[in-house]
């Protein structure tokens, strides 16, 4: 089974097949729309990643909020296009309701990397990458510890992709290097919790 190639014939499709995956898609495309006008600037005041506020005056739901929010059109689809081609097959694997914990987790030990690195920070972060590396997180924990679940060629297209954001993580300086950091490591670690007595036959999952 391919896991990241698309057969959905509609996004009617897709909705109906992955429901979780499609929501928080749904929820960064309606964020990202309302913060495009001035009403909508206040969400992210609100909601946008700053350690000092956290640090100074306990508004700890900055560490979940940022995960939905992105800065720009092109932030926003890149991080939704990942989701969209490697989320669906962990969704299918391990169900709804675990994957929507795995992805909320992952995004926020992201988050709360970025704050344990520089907790008095005034820089601001958004963004789902966090999350998007707990995926890579766990899917690199298959190549290497459940080889079963995963096929060669999955696992290169995992490698690779991942081994480019790697290097790109570490030149672009815009980007939060301690979430995706600390996403993969929350995924890698979280992953032998999801994939408890999972197999793979005959192209599906349970």
């Amino acid at each position: 089974m391919k896991l990241f190639i698309r057969t959905e014939r509609s996004i009617k499709e897709f909705i109906r097949s992955y429901p979780i995956v499609s929501i928080i898609v749904m929820i960064n495309i309606i964020l990202w729309f309302l913060m495009s006008f001035d009403f909508g600037k206040s969400i992210f005041v609100w909601g946008v990643g700053h350690n000092a506020s956290v640090h100074l005056f306990d508004q700890y739901w900055r560490l979940v909020t940022p995960v939905f929010l992105h800065l720009d059109l092109t932030h926003m689809v890149f991080n939704s296009f990942a989701l969209v081609l490697f989320g669906p097959a962990l969704e299918r694997m391990v169900g709804k309701t675990k994957f929507v914990i795995f992805y909320l987790l992952t995004g926020i030990i992201g988050e709360i990397g970025t704050y344990i690195i520089a907790p008095t920070s005034n820089t601001t972060h958004l963004g789902a990458s966090g999350a998007i590396y707990g995926l890579f997180g766990v899917y690199l924990f298959m190549v290497f510890l459940r080889k079963h679940l995963i096929s060669r060629t999955d696992a290169q297209i995992v490698g690779t992709i991942f081994a480019i954001g790697l290097v790109m993580t570490f030149i672009d300086s815009g980007i939060n290097k301690a979430a995706h950091i600390f996403g993969f490591i929350g995924g890698f670690a979280i992953a032998p919790l999801i994939l408890n007595n999972l197999r793979r036959f005959h192209g599906r999952y349970r």
